[in-house]
């Protein structure tokens, strides 16, 4: 296109960085990514989401996270496409805390793991929804230590206030 004088529009503009994230040129992604703005293109949901797929193809869990801020700094909300991907490239560079923390996000935000299978591939979406079940779980493993704690504290409290009276 440059070499032929052409315009880049936002549509060429997110075949470029798709293709690159296919091709695993993670790099060049990001710089047609940054690259939109000079253009005077507006990156849109399509554009950040394949940036953050090419992160995580290149095993860049810290860019792939940053990309995530700078779409809802631009405005643009996440969807669980974006959320799968960043949440993958955490899960590859083993932050696995910074993986649930975006699966909570999803959940927060409610939108449905399952919701978008057919462009998530159905293999990512059950194993999307396994990770959205077991947030389920550790939540429910928590709250239920808290509630015992609080029964234990009630119970000492119970206990003591019946030794002083008793006593």
């Amino acid at each position: 296109m440059w070499e032929a004088k052409l315009e880049a529009d936002v549509i060429s503009s997110n075949v470029g960085i798709c293709s690159c994230e296919k091709g695993g040129q993670w790099q060049r992604a990001l710089a047609l990514l940054w690259e939109m703005p000079e253009e005077k293109l507006e990156p849109t949901i399509i554009s950040f989401s394949a940036g953050i797929s090419a992160c995580e193809k290149g095993a860049q869990w810290q860019r792939a996270l940053a990309l995530l801020c700078e779409m809802l700094k631009a405005e643009v909300q996440p969807t669980v496409i974006s959320y799968s991907a960043g949440i993958s490239a955490c899960a590859k560079g083993e932050q696995w805390q910074r993986a649930l923390a975006l699966l909570s996000e999803i959940w927060e935000a409610k939108l449905d793991p399952t919701s978008s299978a057919t462009a998530l591939g159905s293999a990512r979406a059950r194993k999307l929804q396994r990770w959205h079940q077991r947030v389920r779980e550790v939540r429910a493993v928590a709250e239920g230590a808290r509630a015992a704690e609080q029964g234990q504290a009630v119970a000492a409290s119970a206990g003591a206030a019946e030794r002083d009276a008793g006593g």
